[in-house]
């Protein structure tokens, strides 16, 4: 008998974006911590945002905001440190 654990809100799904995203994120962090030998380093924002885009208004808007959106990560106060 297989036992699946409970579901809410709070837990990811299998193969839904937010576990492929997690998947992502802690291997690529793993790797780079082990190549700079920085273990527990964090390099990731604590969250993503995802949006489902419906027109050209809105992919013109999020292309903007990907472009610009580097020069302000000194004043995010989600972005990691660089030390």
């Amino acid at each position: 008998m297989k036992l699946h654990a409970p579901t809410n809100n709070f837990s990811l799904q299998p193969h839904s974006l937010g576990s492929i995203i997690r998947g992502f994120k802690s291997s690529v962090t793993s790797r780079i911590n082990k190549f700079q030998n920085t273990p527990g380093k964090k390099f990731w924002q604590r969250n993503y945002y995802e949006h489902i885009i419906r027109n050209d208004k809105d992919l013109k808007r999020i292309r903007e905001y990907i472009k610009n959106n580097p020069v302000k990560c000194g004043t995010d106060k989600d972005y990691p440190k660089v030390v």
